[in-house]
């Protein structure tokens, strides 16, 4: 499929900006330089970018113009205004093959592979899950960010299960449910490791990792507040030697916190570039061990993690519908050559 790059419309004449970015800063946030503070903020920032926008007046801040060098404090309310729309906001329909498990007036389950992003984002204005929906199907609801049919959303590198509202009362009715907790996402993941316990529940407050814009993390104790809450329940179902098959439920629904809180707890998802998966974790030094490890990378080249169940009542017939996703094929492969390898080292 040919790159889309979506054209700029012409500048308007008069002094209208778009918002591009709308941050409000954490509590517990100690003084910091607002180009820094973006840069850890804002996926693919370029630092230089950040402080031409503080030049050109176009960073504000409880809505007072401000240059690079204003440090910000907790609960400051930031905007990123330029004169031309977000990217994102430019939305194409492309004729993208969707795997649709289940369809009615109301909404869809779809059955995201990896490598697909669900919306336009800075890098990704393209080829997403929403740019085949609007190809597909007409006068989709927009969620509270605009993006239309949207209730969750899951990484690009993860597969499964997303459900997507056709109707306004749709869209309100499962978001309220997600929102309430009451919706049910069951993912099964390859973590490195023997984990300790059959069962457990990881709790703790997930925001964004103060060195690595690109992560998230885990903040507790006095620093808690900085993070929002996350839980997420796992369970073991087997054990493969180095690493551990287990499926998580979450509880809340936060960026990236299955990845983040299984890191936080000592066994990162399998191939995780992001989080260091990407490494040989656990094992042994031996040539043939990093061999059998690097063919598994190759085989499974992501994230070890797949959004297998989903669960939610329907908006309209007021009952309870759940929907499962098969394993794909490159984790079911990774998983049978570590069954194989665990039970040669046994």
């Amino acid at each position: 499929m040919d790159e889309y790059t979506p054209e700029l419309p012409e500048q308007k004449s008069d002094d209208t900006l778009y918002e591009h970015h709308a941050i409000t800063v954490d509590k517990g946030q100690t003084p910091l330089r607002i180009d820094k503070y973006l840069m850890n903020r804002i996926e693919n920032a370029i630092r230089n970018k950040i402080q031409t926008a503080a030049k050109s007046g176009n960073i504000y801040v409880n809505d007072l113009q401000v240059k690079s060098s204003y440090k910000v404090k907790p609960l400051d309310k930031i905007r990123v205004m330029f004169e031309h729309p977000p990217f994102e906001n430019l939305l194409v329909g492309e004729d993208i093959p969707i795997d649709i498990v289940y369809e009615d007036d109301q909404l869809l389950v779809v059955n995201k592979p990896a490598g697909i992003v669900v919306h336009p984002g800075h890098g990704n204005y393209s080829g997403t899950l929403i740019n085949a929906l609007i190809f597909h199907f007409d006068n989709l609801p927009n969620n509270s960010s605009d993006r239309p049919g949207l209730v969750h959303r899951i990484d690009k590198d993860t597969s499964g299960l997303l459900v997507v509202a056709k109707t306004e009362l749709a869209m309100a009715h499962l978001s309220a449910q997600f929102k309430a907790k009451t919706s049910e996402r069951e993912y099964i993941a390859i973590v490195w490791g023997n984990m300790k316990e059959d069962e457990g529940t990881i709790e703790g407050n997930i925001g964004r990792h103060p060195k690595n814009r690109l992560q998230n993390t885990v903040y507790f104790g006095d620093e808690a507040e900085k993070g929002k809450p996350a839980i997420t329940h796992y369970k073991v179902l087997e054990r493969l030697g180095y690493v551990t098959l287990v499926t998580c439920k979450l509880e809340t629904g936060r960026t990236h916190q299955i990845r983040v809180h299984m890191k936080h707890v000592g066994h990162t998802l399998f191939n995780d570039e992001r989080y260091g998966g990407n490494l040989i974790l656990k094992g042994t030094t031996f040539t043939k061990y990093k061999q059998f490890v690097d063919n598994c990378f190759k085989i499974l080249p992501r994230q070890a993690l797949h959004a297998k169940t989903l669960g939610f009542m329907h908006p309209t017939k007021n009952e309870f519908m759940s929907f499962e996703a098969p394993i794909p094929e490159d984790i079911q492969t990774c998983i049978d050559k570590w069954k194989s390898y665990s039970n040669h080292i046994g």
